[in-house]
């Protein structure tokens, strides 16, 4: 049976070089690095060439780098540690209504703590709402938090455009911007924007599960998350996770590498999809940006008459992986709340999906899945229908 992963928002498969490097990590490079021998040193060059990595795709310097567990880790330490940083300047943050859970279950905790938050909407496309965001700002406003590249419908914020508002309505506010979905696939440089905070996550770019980063501008004065050992210059203390590190560092700098004729080749296979199904499978709709200001790699798509999660077995069973939406919220029954904020009605919502592309699916894969799709959801429509 013929399979094809399209889920590669949720995670990726480990690039093979990257497998490579993890592995001399634990076998030749096994030392602490807080360890003054030669094996503890050899694993202290490893992780400072990771933390090069990665500083060379933002361009920002390797101090202002901090190693995670991941995307969720960083968001948490990015969101709780800056108000508690910022509490006495002013108690109003700013988010949006599509922000990841591990952003917006932030935001609700600090409500509770008695911090005013505003949500900020989006467009029918999942782009967030400029004039709103412009009212809202205020010189209470201590934070900011908007994703880079929303991880359901690929929608790209406008960060330039935010940019300028914030440094003209609220230079104050610290900005925060979750990066897990576009990270070394497309170009970010956080000095130019102004941004001040920026989570990072390796199994995104087909590096290793558990390994992240974050970056904090040098003269933010972030309070440490883990104290300790000291290590991470004393802001996140316990022994590194060399492996990770290694695999996140290699991650990046292989996809930024390689990122032109990836994205371009993820752009086809996104295109061949959207075009095949909108033409050959009635009632069904693509969400979010269809041309300007999508990532190449996201296309969510709505089955009118089906349920997402029956399609996706049924998918399941053909050898056909895709998502109803993000990975850290699948199992909640309540529908997307990106696509609730985007407006579709309840059948387009309830019959959505989500496929994401990586460099190594193939056309053939794409023709594959759209097959399966015309003799699915028919059927599925069918059986609905006769009940």
């Amino acid at each position: 049976m013929l399979e094809a992963y399209l889920d590669n928002s949720a995670t990726t498969c480990v690039h093979p070089q990257v497998v490579q490097a993890m592995v001399a990590a634990m076998q030749e490079n096994y030392g602490n690095p807080s360890s003054g021998h030669r094996r503890g040193q050899a694993a202290e060059q490893a992780v400072k060439k990771a933390r090069g990595q990665v500083a060379q795709v933002l361009q920002v310097n390797p101090e202002e780098i901090y190693f995670t567990s991941g995307g969720t880790e960083s968001n948490n330490w990015a969101l709780r540690g800056i108000t508690q940083a910022r509490a006495r300047q002013g108690r109003h943050l700013i988010t949006t209504k599509v922000e990841h859970p591990s952003v917006l279950d932030v935001f609700r905790l600090l409500e509770e703590q008695g911090f005013t938050v505003t949500y900020i909407p989006v467009d029918k496309y999942g782009f967030v709402d400029l004039d709103a965001l412009e009212a809202s700002l205020t010189p209470e406003t201590i934070l900011v938090s908007t994703m880079y590249v929303n991880n359901e419908v690929g929608a790209i914020m406008p960060l330039l455009e935010i940019s300028r508002l914030l440094k003209q309505k609220a230079p104050q506010a610290a900005w925060h911007v979750d990066a897990v979905q576009g990270f070394s696939k497309l170009q970010l440089e956080p000095h130019k924007l102004g941004i001040d905070l920026v989570s990072l996550s390796a199994h995104k770019i087909q590096g290793p599960k558990g390994s992240g980063a974050l970056f904090a501008r040098h003269d933010l004065h972030l309070p440490p998350l883990i104290l300790g050992g000291g290590q991470e210059d004393g802001q996140r203390s316990g022994t590194e996770n060399v492996p990770g590190i290694v695999g996140l560092g290699l991650a990046a700098s292989i996809m930024w590498e390689r990122r032109e004729t990836a994205i371009s080749h993820m752009a086809q296979l996104k295109e061949r999809l959207r075009q095949r199904v909108l033409t050959e499978i009635p009632d069904t709709l693509a969400n979010g940006p269809q041309d300007k200001g999508g990532a190449p790699y996201i296309l969510n798509m709505s089955f009118a008459g089906v349920k997402g999660e029956v399609l996706l077995r049924a998918l399941g069973d053909k050898g056909i992986y895709v998502s109803t939406g993000s990975a850290c919220s699948s199992h909640h029954a309540h529908g997307s709340h990106v696509l609730k904020a985007m407006g579709l009605s309840q059948p387009m919502l309830d019959g959505a999906l989500r496929f994401s592309f990586s460099p190594d699916n193939t056309l053939s894969e794409i023709d594959y899945v759209v097959d399966c799709l015309k003799e699915i959801v028919p059927k599925l429509r069918r059986i609905i229908a006769g009940r």
